[in-house]
């Protein structure tokens, strides 16, 4: 009798962590990783969301690409750094949804491999540019569609791959990695901005050339998604990604029982052709409801408020004589470190509370900060050696509210909406499913970086009031329609859509179904191989 292997995360571990954070000394030995990778995906994006907000501020860059007033001065004037910024946003869109046909048609390894090459260009063509405002939002568009497409196949690929206990973890690694780069961007800036030349924005810009070739120096070593494999009917090359994900033998007991039951449930999937975007609002197997949660929680995240402290910290923390760049770095530091127990309490809490619990905090957080904030702040621009001893204590309690609303976006809605997106659809939809989830995210981060500072000069602080409304939309909405994935396997979340389990009870489903099909597909291949004509 054969013994059954005990099956390790190790080889796993690693991979999740590799494509969280990029690569840096690889080598393999029997298909496996044998050093920890050092420079995230996620870090290498979210690097190149930060960076820019400290260049359109720095002289030289403005010199280069802005206008000469009546006075004589060069100024960066909105126009051209709402197109220098959006430009990113309306690439990662187009990203999102086209990295779909590609995650299908080359599978995830090689789409990660397209879509890194693309980034990698489109930050080649911006460090370059001399004078040309043209050329640098062709740069910043083009790394765009890099950025949006890996936003998508990341939480795709860490979900076909991470064993189902620490799924959680690792796609929250992939969102700390995110932080981690916005905060180092914010460090650089900080560290540049006083030099007098072209040096000063093209340093921080210009590093995302040096991730990116490290990045495509690594994607070789990377296997191909083991569900992946099964759908394009390669079981052999399969098998192999499964012992190595589980660090068995490849022709070990266990490594029959996964490939049995993947493979079942994708041939189940693919039972219907080829899949199309409409069927992603299907009512088949409940996809339409999965796809509007994906939707509709990316949507929510956007509308948390977070944004806003970034937008204005500066005005929150004049009373602390504190410059932009110093306010981003103290945002971005409090973001990494609240992600930091958001990779435990993922799995030990489970999405839905981690949801439900973020929602009321920064809800408190925002209607607190939004009414101190209208009753006690100065008009804008008013000189700090006028403001008042009222003034000062509303901006110290902005600031108090402002690192407690950071801190629990990033604890709770920060992460946990890409984990649910990563591991809530079946095969047969997945990158498309995925694709519509991440471009609303990324379409909604443009609307709100447009929209938001004209709000903003109408109303003030009482925006945030608006944020208020929609963290209590996002409660009932996730305590309604989110149900609980924690510990189960990416077919067994299926199987729970399937049921019609009640997202309330969800927390107390119990898979079953996933067993009983593998034992009809081992008993039918069972009865094959015993048959005369297999013998024959």
């Amino acid at each position: 009798m054969t013994s059954r292997a005990v099956p390790t995360n190790r080889y796993a571990i690693q991979l999740a962590v590799f494509i969280a954070f990029g690569v840096a000394d690889l080598n393999t030995d029997s298909g496996r990783l044998t050093h920890s990778a050092h420079i995230a995906i996620g870090f290498l994006f979210g690097y190149d969301i930060g960076v820019i907000s400290g260049c359109l501020i720095m002289p030289d860059f403005i010199r280069r690409f802005g206008q000469v007033d009546e006075s004589g001065q060069h100024i960066l004037s909105s126009s051209r750094q709402s197109i220098i910024t959006s430009l990113l946003s309306a690439g990662t869109f187009v990203g999102a949804l086209a990295q779909a046909f590609t995650s299908d048609r080359f599978g995830r390894r090689g789409s990660i491999l397209i879509w890194s090459a693309t980034f990698t260009i489109g930050v080649a063509i911006q460090t370059g540019t001399e004078f040309s405002i043209v050329q640098l939002t062709i740069g910043r568009f083009i790394a765009g569609l890099g950025v949006g497409a890996l936003s998508a196949i990341v939480p795709l690929y860490n979900g076909e791959t991470s064993p189902k206990a620490l799924r959680g973890t690792m796609l929250t690694l992939y969102q700390l990695q995110i932080i981690m780069g916005i905060f180092l961007s914010y460090i650089l800036d900080l560290a540049t901005h006083r030099i007098p030349n072209s040096a000063s924005w093209r340093v921080p810009v210009g590093l995302q050339l040096l991730l990116g070739f490290i990045l495509l120096s690594g994607i070789f070593f990377l296997p191909e998604s083991p569900r992946h494999l099964l759908g394009q009917t390669k079981r052999v090359e399969a098998r192999k990604v499964l012992a190595s994900l589980n660090g068995v033998p490849e022709d070990g007991p266990l490594v029959d029982e996964l490939v049995d039951d993947l493979d079942y449930a994708i041939r189940a999937e693919n039972e219907g052709g080829k899949a199309t975007w409409a069927e992603c609002f299907s009512p088949r197997n409940s996809l339409w409801k999965r796809t509007v949660n994906g939707m509709m929680l990316q949507f929510i995240q956007q509308l948390n408020g977070q944004n806003f402290y970034y937008y204005y910290g500066d005005t929150f923390f004049q009373t602390r004589r504190l410059s932009p760049y110093v306010i981003q770095v103290i945002l971005g530091g409090v973001s990494v470190v609240a992600t930091i127990p958001a990779l435990h309490l993922i799995e030990s809490w489970g999405r839905r509370q981690l949801l439900l619990t973020g929602a009321l905090c920064e809800a408190a957080c925002s209607i607190i900060a939004g009414l101190v904030g209208h009753f006690t702040l100065a008009p804008s621009n008013t000189p700090k050696d006028q403001l008042t001893t009222r003034n000062k204590q509303g901006g110290d309690t902005l600031i108090a509210f402002a690192v407690l609303h950071v801190f629990s976006f990033s604890l709770f809605w920060g992460p946990t909406p890409w984990v649910y997106l990563g591991e809530s659809f079946p095969l047969r939809v997945r990158p498309k499913s995925i694709a519509l989830g991440s471009a609303t995210n990324w379409i909604w981060n443009f609307l709100l970086s447009f929209f938001a500072p004209r709000i903003a000069a109408k109303i003030g602080p009482l925006i945030l009031l608006i944020f208020f409304g929609m963290l209590l939309v996002g409660y009932v909405y996730v305590y309604l329609f989110i149900p609980e994935t924690r510990g189960l396997t990416l077919e067994e979340v299926d199987e729970m859509y399937r049921a019609g389990i009640k997202p309330w009870n969800s927390a107390n489903f119990k898979p079953h179904l996933g067993q009983e099909a593998r034992g009809k597909y081992t008993k039918e291949h069972e009865e094959k191989r015993e048959s005369p004509s297999s013998a024959a």
